[in-house]
Protein backbone atom coordinates (compact mmCIF):
# COMPACT_ATOMS: atom_id res chain seq x y z
CA UNK A 1 0.00 0.00 0.00
CA UNK A 2 1.52 3.55 -0.88
CA UNK A 3 1.42 6.56 1.59
CA UNK A 4 -1.47 8.52 2.52
CA UNK A 5 0.33 11.02 4.39
CA UNK A 6 2.45 13.71 2.38
CA UNK A 7 5.50 14.05 4.43
CA UNK A 8 9.04 15.28 4.10
CA UNK A 9 12.07 12.74 5.08
CA UNK A 10 14.15 13.91 8.30
CA UNK A 11 16.81 15.40 5.88
CA UNK A 12 14.05 17.83 4.64
CA UNK A 13 12.88 19.23 8.53
CA UNK A 14 15.68 22.13 8.33
CA UNK A 15 18.07 20.74 10.97
CA UNK A 16 20.28 19.08 9.59
CA UNK A 17 19.42 15.67 10.64
CA UNK A 18 20.68 12.50 9.81
CA UNK A 19 19.53 8.96 11.37
CA UNK A 20 19.24 8.54 14.71
CA UNK A 21 17.71 11.93 15.91
CA UNK A 22 18.18 12.06 19.37
CA UNK A 23 15.98 13.82 21.68
CA UNK A 24 16.82 14.23 24.96
CA UNK A 25 16.29 16.60 27.79
CA UNK A 26 14.61 16.53 31.20
CA UNK A 27 10.85 14.87 32.34
CA UNK A 28 10.06 18.31 33.62
CA UNK A 29 11.56 21.57 33.27
CA UNK A 30 11.96 22.28 37.13
CA UNK A 31 14.12 25.81 37.08
CA UNK A 32 15.68 27.81 34.77
CA UNK A 33 19.01 26.02 36.48
CA UNK A 34 17.98 22.55 36.15
CA UNK A 35 17.30 22.90 32.38
CA UNK A 36 21.22 24.88 32.00
CA UNK A 37 22.80 22.65 33.95
CA UNK A 38 20.83 19.42 32.32
CA UNK A 39 21.81 20.93 28.49
CA UNK A 40 25.05 21.93 29.04
CA UNK A 41 25.81 17.88 30.02
CA UNK A 42 24.12 16.90 26.72
CA UNK A 43 25.70 19.59 24.69
CA UNK A 44 28.51 16.77 23.82
CA UNK A 45 26.51 13.63 24.17
CA UNK A 46 24.91 12.92 20.84
CA UNK A 47 22.09 14.62 21.08
CA UNK A 48 19.94 16.72 18.28
CA UNK A 49 17.30 18.08 19.51
CA UNK A 50 16.82 19.50 23.05
CA UNK A 51 13.34 18.46 25.24
CA UNK A 52 11.64 19.01 28.28
CA UNK A 53 8.24 18.79 29.75
CA UNK A 54 6.63 22.05 30.19
CA UNK A 55 2.88 21.27 30.90
CA UNK A 56 2.45 17.78 32.18
CA UNK A 57 -0.34 15.49 32.33
CA UNK A 58 -0.69 13.36 35.62
CA UNK A 59 -2.67 10.13 36.14
CA UNK A 60 -3.47 11.64 39.70
CA UNK A 61 -3.90 15.19 41.22
CA UNK A 62 -1.03 16.08 43.40
CA UNK A 63 1.65 15.42 41.31
CA UNK A 64 3.38 18.03 39.67
CA UNK A 65 1.93 19.16 36.75
CA UNK A 66 4.38 21.66 35.19
CA UNK A 67 5.47 25.19 35.46
CA UNK A 68 3.79 25.83 32.12
CA UNK A 69 4.44 28.77 29.80
CA UNK A 70 7.19 30.35 32.70
CA UNK A 71 9.73 27.71 31.53
CA UNK A 72 9.62 28.10 27.69
CA UNK A 73 12.26 30.81 27.36
CA UNK A 74 14.58 28.73 29.75
CA UNK A 75 14.38 25.85 27.85
CA UNK A 76 14.96 27.90 24.85
CA UNK A 77 17.39 29.68 26.11
CA UNK A 78 18.88 26.05 26.71
CA UNK A 79 18.92 25.35 23.43
CA UNK A 80 20.43 28.14 22.42
CA UNK A 81 23.23 27.45 24.69
CA UNK A 82 24.14 24.45 22.92
CA UNK A 83 23.20 25.26 19.48
CA UNK A 84 20.13 22.52 19.78
CA UNK A 85 16.37 23.44 18.68
CA UNK A 86 13.70 22.51 21.55
CA UNK A 87 11.14 20.03 21.60
CA UNK A 88 7.75 20.67 23.43
CA UNK A 89 4.80 18.55 24.46
CA UNK A 90 1.36 20.25 23.52
CA UNK A 91 -1.87 19.25 24.52
CA UNK A 92 -4.05 22.35 23.68
CA UNK A 93 -4.33 25.76 21.03
CA UNK A 94 -3.04 27.48 24.10
CA UNK A 95 -0.41 25.37 24.63
CA UNK A 96 0.57 25.44 20.65
CA UNK A 97 0.27 29.28 21.01
CA UNK A 98 2.67 29.68 23.64
CA UNK A 99 5.28 27.75 22.05
CA UNK A 100 4.67 29.47 18.73
CA UNK A 101 5.44 33.00 20.56
CA UNK A 102 8.36 31.49 22.02
CA UNK A 103 10.14 30.03 19.45
CA UNK A 104 9.93 26.19 19.82
CA UNK A 105 11.62 24.43 17.44
CA UNK A 106 9.20 21.18 17.33
CA UNK A 107 6.25 19.95 18.80
CA UNK A 108 4.89 16.66 20.10
CA UNK A 109 1.13 15.47 20.95
CA UNK A 110 1.29 12.31 23.89
CA UNK A 111 -0.57 9.81 24.40
CA UNK A 112 -3.19 10.77 26.11
CA UNK A 113 -3.89 13.43 23.76
CA UNK A 114 -3.80 11.28 21.01
CA UNK A 115 -6.02 8.98 22.52
CA UNK A 116 -8.84 12.17 22.02
CA UNK A 117 -10.10 13.12 18.34
CA UNK A 118 -11.47 16.15 19.70
CA UNK A 119 -7.95 17.30 21.62
CA UNK A 120 -6.22 16.56 18.33
CA UNK A 121 -8.53 18.10 16.53
CA UNK A 122 -8.53 21.64 18.35
CA UNK A 123 -4.10 21.48 17.86
CA UNK A 124 -4.46 21.08 14.37
CA UNK A 125 -6.84 23.52 14.29
CA UNK A 126 -4.36 25.70 15.78
CA UNK A 127 -1.77 24.77 13.58
CA UNK A 128 -3.01 25.34 10.69
CA UNK A 129 -0.79 27.26 7.95
CA UNK A 130 1.77 26.73 10.42
CA UNK A 131 4.68 25.73 9.04
CA UNK A 132 6.78 23.58 12.30
CA UNK A 133 7.43 19.98 12.98
CA UNK A 134 5.05 17.88 14.90
CA UNK A 135 5.71 14.23 16.46
CA UNK A 136 2.54 12.35 17.51
CA UNK A 137 2.67 9.70 19.67
CA UNK A 138 1.01 6.42 20.17
CA UNK A 139 -2.53 6.52 21.83
CA UNK A 140 -2.44 4.54 25.30
CA UNK A 141 -3.94 1.67 23.90
CA UNK A 142 -2.65 -0.48 20.98
CA UNK A 143 -5.40 1.88 18.57
CA UNK A 144 -3.44 1.67 15.23
CA UNK A 145 -6.74 3.32 13.38
CA UNK A 146 -6.84 6.04 16.70
CA UNK A 147 -2.76 6.74 15.92
CA UNK A 148 -3.12 7.22 11.79
CA UNK A 149 -6.13 9.46 12.19
CA UNK A 150 -3.83 11.66 14.91
CA UNK A 151 -1.39 11.95 12.56
CA UNK A 152 -3.74 12.38 9.33
CA UNK A 153 -5.64 15.02 11.63
CA UNK A 154 -1.59 17.14 11.40
CA UNK A 155 -1.20 16.37 8.01
CA UNK A 156 -4.81 17.52 6.60
CA UNK A 157 -3.91 20.96 8.79
CA UNK A 158 -0.86 21.17 6.17
CA UNK A 159 1.88 19.56 8.61
CA UNK A 160 4.47 17.74 6.42
CA UNK A 161 7.07 17.83 8.43
CA UNK A 162 5.19 14.69 10.42
CA UNK A 163 6.92 11.87 12.53
CA UNK A 164 5.59 9.28 14.39
CA UNK A 165 6.62 8.67 18.24
CA UNK A 166 6.38 4.97 19.43
CA UNK A 167 6.18 5.04 23.56
CA UNK A 168 4.47 1.68 24.61
CA UNK A 169 1.13 0.50 25.31
CA UNK A 170 -0.85 0.38 28.32
CA UNK A 171 -1.44 -3.30 30.01
CA UNK A 172 -3.17 -3.87 32.76
CA UNK A 173 -1.13 -7.20 33.22
CA UNK A 174 1.93 -6.52 34.77
CA UNK A 175 4.91 -6.98 33.07
CA UNK A 176 9.28 -5.91 33.22
CA UNK A 177 7.98 -2.87 31.21
CA UNK A 178 6.28 0.59 32.31
CA UNK A 179 4.49 0.76 28.58
CA UNK A 180 4.44 -2.90 26.42
CA UNK A 181 6.48 -1.98 23.30
CA UNK A 182 4.03 -3.92 20.61
CA UNK A 183 6.35 -3.97 18.22
CA UNK A 184 4.21 -4.97 15.65
CA UNK A 185 1.99 -2.13 15.76
CA UNK A 186 5.43 0.20 14.78
CA UNK A 187 6.29 -2.05 11.88
CA UNK A 188 2.69 -2.03 10.78
CA UNK A 189 2.61 1.53 10.70
CA UNK A 190 5.65 1.52 8.54
CA UNK A 191 4.24 -0.65 6.12
CA UNK A 192 1.36 1.38 5.62
CA UNK A 193 3.09 5.44 5.45
CA UNK A 194 6.42 3.76 4.51
CA UNK A 195 7.45 7.62 4.23
CA UNK A 196 6.65 8.30 7.92
CA UNK A 197 9.74 8.93 10.06
CA UNK A 198 9.27 6.92 13.07
CA UNK A 199 10.76 7.33 16.85
CA UNK A 200 11.06 5.62 19.57
CA UNK A 201 10.82 6.47 23.00
CA UNK A 202 12.22 3.75 25.53
CA UNK A 203 12.19 5.94 28.72
CA UNK A 204 8.00 5.54 28.55
CA UNK A 205 8.60 1.99 27.57
CA UNK A 206 10.83 0.99 30.40
CA UNK A 207 9.47 3.22 33.01
CA UNK A 208 13.18 2.38 34.64
CA UNK A 209 17.10 3.20 33.44
CA UNK A 210 17.74 -1.07 33.20
CA UNK A 211 16.35 -2.10 30.03
CA UNK A 212 16.73 1.40 27.94
CA UNK A 213 19.94 0.85 26.24
CA UNK A 214 18.11 -2.31 25.11
CA UNK A 215 15.34 -1.23 24.08
CA UNK A 216 16.93 1.39 22.40
CA UNK A 217 19.00 -1.15 20.31
CA UNK A 218 15.78 -2.74 19.53
CA UNK A 219 14.45 0.37 17.73
CA UNK A 220 17.50 1.03 15.96
CA UNK A 221 17.72 -3.13 14.67
CA UNK A 222 14.14 -2.10 13.42
CA UNK A 223 15.65 1.13 11.18
CA UNK A 224 13.68 3.32 13.52
CA UNK A 225 14.58 7.16 12.23
CA UNK A 226 15.00 8.19 15.99
CA UNK A 227 14.82 8.03 19.88
CA UNK A 228 13.79 10.10 22.64
CA UNK A 229 15.51 9.48 26.19
CA UNK A 230 15.23 11.24 29.13
CA UNK A 231 18.23 12.65 30.94
CA UNK A 232 18.23 15.07 33.81
CA UNK A 233 20.98 16.10 36.29
CA UNK A 234 20.32 14.58 39.38
CA UNK A 235 17.72 11.76 38.43
CA UNK A 236 17.13 10.40 41.22
CA UNK A 237 15.87 13.74 42.58
CA UNK A 238 13.69 14.52 39.59
CA UNK A 239 10.03 16.51 40.16
CA UNK A 240 8.13 13.60 37.76
CA UNK A 241 9.16 9.86 36.20
CA UNK A 242 12.51 9.91 38.17
CA UNK A 243 13.27 6.30 37.84
CA UNK A 244 13.62 6.45 34.08
CA UNK A 245 15.82 9.23 33.68
CA UNK A 246 19.59 9.17 33.28
CA UNK A 247 22.20 11.46 33.88
CA UNK A 248 24.01 13.02 30.71
CA UNK A 249 26.65 11.17 31.08
CA UNK A 250 24.65 7.99 30.95
CA UNK A 251 22.83 9.26 28.00
CA UNK A 252 25.91 9.36 26.45
CA UNK A 253 27.19 5.93 27.18
CA UNK A 254 23.55 4.51 25.75
CA UNK A 255 23.57 6.48 22.59
CA UNK A 256 27.66 5.02 22.02
CA UNK A 257 27.05 1.71 22.27
CA UNK A 258 23.91 1.82 19.82
CA UNK A 259 25.13 -0.40 17.20
CA UNK A 260 23.51 1.35 14.29
CA UNK A 261 22.15 -1.15 11.03
CA UNK A 262 22.49 -0.21 7.60
CA UNK A 263 20.21 -0.93 4.81
CA UNK A 264 21.96 -2.20 1.90
CA UNK A 265 19.39 -3.32 -0.83
CA UNK A 266 21.67 -4.56 -3.38
CA UNK A 267 23.25 -6.61 -0.88
CA UNK A 268 19.91 -7.97 0.00
CA UNK A 269 19.14 -8.87 -3.44
CA UNK A 270 21.60 -11.25 -3.80
CA UNK A 271 22.47 -12.88 -0.20
CA UNK A 272 18.69 -12.63 1.30
CA UNK A 273 16.57 -13.84 -1.49
CA UNK A 274 16.79 -17.54 -1.16
CA UNK A 275 16.34 -17.22 2.36
CA UNK A 276 13.11 -15.01 2.03
CA UNK A 277 11.89 -17.68 -0.29
CA UNK A 278 12.49 -20.50 2.40
CA UNK A 279 10.59 -18.52 4.74
CA UNK A 280 8.23 -18.34 1.96
CA UNK A 281 7.50 -21.82 1.52
CA UNK A 282 7.30 -22.48 5.59
CA UNK A 283 4.97 -19.78 5.95
CA UNK A 284 2.80 -21.69 3.10
CA UNK A 285 3.18 -24.24 5.08
CA UNK A 286 2.40 -23.00 8.05
CA UNK A 287 -0.92 -21.55 6.91
CA UNK A 288 -1.85 -25.06 5.49
CA UNK A 289 -0.96 -26.71 8.55
CA UNK A 290 -3.29 -24.08 10.69
CA UNK A 291 -6.08 -24.46 7.94
CA UNK A 292 -5.90 -28.56 8.27
CA UNK A 293 -6.23 -27.83 12.28
CA UNK A 294 -9.15 -25.98 12.06
CA UNK A 295 -11.11 -28.66 9.63
CA UNK A 296 -10.80 -30.73 12.85
CA UNK A 297 -11.82 -28.37 15.65
CA UNK A 298 -14.98 -27.88 13.76
CA UNK A 299 -15.30 -31.78 13.42
CA UNK A 300 -14.46 -31.17 17.76
CA UNK A 301 -17.28 -28.48 17.33
CA UNK A 302 -19.84 -30.98 15.96
CA UNK A 303 -19.15 -33.71 18.44
CA UNK A 304 -19.55 -31.33 20.78
CA UNK A 305 -23.03 -29.91 19.39
CA UNK A 306 -24.63 -33.28 18.78
CA UNK A 307 -23.69 -34.05 22.66
CA UNK A 308 -24.49 -31.09 24.06
CA UNK A 309 -21.15 -29.82 24.92
CA UNK A 310 -19.91 -26.77 25.87
CA UNK A 311 -17.19 -25.63 23.57
CA UNK A 312 -14.72 -24.54 26.39
CA UNK A 313 -13.10 -27.16 27.79
CA UNK A 314 -10.74 -25.57 30.61
CA UNK A 315 -8.43 -28.27 31.69
CA UNK A 316 -8.16 -29.55 28.09
CA UNK A 317 -6.70 -25.84 27.50
CA UNK A 318 -4.69 -25.75 30.55
CA UNK A 319 -3.03 -29.29 29.41
CA UNK A 320 -2.34 -27.56 25.65
CA UNK A 321 -0.72 -24.41 27.05
CA UNK A 322 1.18 -26.15 29.28
CA UNK A 323 2.38 -28.67 26.70
CA UNK A 324 3.20 -26.49 24.20
CA UNK A 325 5.01 -24.48 26.08
CA UNK A 326 7.38 -27.19 27.45
CA UNK A 327 7.49 -28.59 23.88
CA UNK A 328 9.01 -24.91 22.58
CA UNK A 329 10.77 -23.74 25.23
CA UNK A 330 12.96 -26.93 23.86
CA UNK A 331 13.08 -25.71 20.69
CA UNK A 332 14.16 -22.02 21.48
CA UNK A 333 10.78 -20.37 21.74
CA UNK A 334 10.24 -17.79 24.07
CA UNK A 335 7.38 -18.62 26.54
CA UNK A 336 5.45 -15.36 25.95
CA UNK A 337 5.55 -16.34 22.14
CA UNK A 338 3.99 -19.98 22.46
CA UNK A 339 1.41 -18.60 24.62
CA UNK A 340 0.27 -15.78 22.55
CA UNK A 341 0.75 -17.92 19.15
CA UNK A 342 -1.54 -20.59 21.24
CA UNK A 343 -3.93 -18.20 22.38
CA UNK A 344 -4.43 -16.99 18.78
CA UNK A 345 -5.19 -20.70 17.73
CA UNK A 346 -7.41 -21.08 20.26
CA UNK A 347 -9.64 -17.93 19.71
CA UNK A 348 -9.95 -19.18 16.39
CA UNK A 349 -11.15 -22.97 17.29
CA UNK A 350 -13.35 -21.64 19.14
CA UNK A 351 -14.93 -19.50 16.34
CA UNK A 352 -14.95 -22.32 14.40
CA UNK A 353 -16.56 -24.23 16.59
CA UNK A 354 -19.29 -21.45 17.60
CA UNK A 355 -19.80 -20.96 14.33
CA UNK A 356 -20.78 -24.74 13.90
CA UNK A 357 -22.83 -24.20 16.88
CA UNK A 358 -25.10 -21.41 15.72
CA UNK A 359 -25.54 -23.11 12.20
CA UNK A 360 -27.37 -25.59 14.20
CA UNK A 361 -29.53 -23.41 16.21
CA UNK A 362 -30.39 -21.79 13.14
CA UNK A 363 -31.34 -24.68 11.40
CA UNK A 364 -33.36 -25.99 13.78
CA UNK A 365 -35.67 -22.53 14.02
CA UNK A 366 -36.40 -22.72 11.16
Amino acid sequence: MSSKLNVKPLIEWGFSFEKPVIVSGPCSAESEEQLMETALGLADKGIDVLRAGIWKPRTRPGGFEGLGKLALPWLKKAGQAIGKPIAVEVATREHVFDCLKAGVDILWIGARTTANPFSVQEIADALEGVDIPVIVKNPVNPDLQLWLGALERMNRAGITRLGALHRGFSSYEKTKYRNKPMWELPVELRRLEPGLPIFCDPSHICGGRDLLASVAQKAMDLDFDGLMLESHRDPDNAWSDAAQQVTPERLGEIIAGLIIRQSKPEITANQLDDLRHRIDRLDNYVMEILSERMDIAKQIGEFKRDNNITILQTNRWDEIVHDRIEKGLKKDLTEAFIKEMFEAIHQESIRHQTKVMNNAVNVSTK
